[in-house]
């Protein structure tokens, strides 16, 4: 049986410079987006309809539709059965995820290398703090490798119990 790859989704984006996107996926990613390198590696200057977007007023005018980024001013014609149809111009969010980077405040995001940090600082083994949290060394493992999500009051037991540390969150 073929494993079902998820296709990226976006979820938010908002400009944060004149050709620079910050952009929310759906596994949960924040990802910046210099849309000056997609624009040269897809040689947009060549296609007659997305060249406009190198204008900094047309290209901020995007919009968000149907988890992708979708620019209602430049409208395009594509075949539809015998004729052709309008539509605005899209860049599918598989091809921005993959010319995307992730940002500073994703590192900050990555649970499972926070948790073996302090696991090691602590000279726990995987068992030991598994034992201590009441979870499994095979779930460790996977929140370390970050193959697994996890629930708050699951991160709470780690933290709290298993590391003996306090566990705050903020919302900034």
């Amino acid at each position: 049986m073929r494993a079902i790859k998820k296709l990226p989704r976006i979820l938010n984006a908002k400009i944060v410079k004149q050709f620079t996107v910050s952009v929310v996926f759906n596994n949960g990613e924040t990802r910046l987006i210099d849309f000056t390198k997609v624009f040269d590696q897809l040689d947009i200057d060549k296609h007659p309809v997305a060249y406009k977007l190198r204008n900094p007023t047309i290209f901020k005018k995007f919009t968000l539709e149907n988890h992708t980024l979708s620019w209602k001013n430049i409208i395009q014609e594509i075949p539809w059965g015998d004729s052709f149809r309008k539509v605005p111009f899209e860049i599918g969010a598989d091809i921005l995820y993959s010319f995307s980077k992730p940002t500073a405040q994703n590192q900050l995001l990555q649970i499972g290398k926070l948790i073996r940090r302090e696991r090691l600082a602590a000279g726990l083994t995987q068992n030991d703090l598994a034992k201590r949290s009441g979870t499994t060394a095979g779930y460790i493992s996977r929140l370390e490798n970050d193959k697994s999500d996890i629930e708050i009051h699951t991160l709470q037991k780690v933290v709290e119990n298993g590391l003996q540390k306090k566990l705050e969150v903020n919302f900034l």
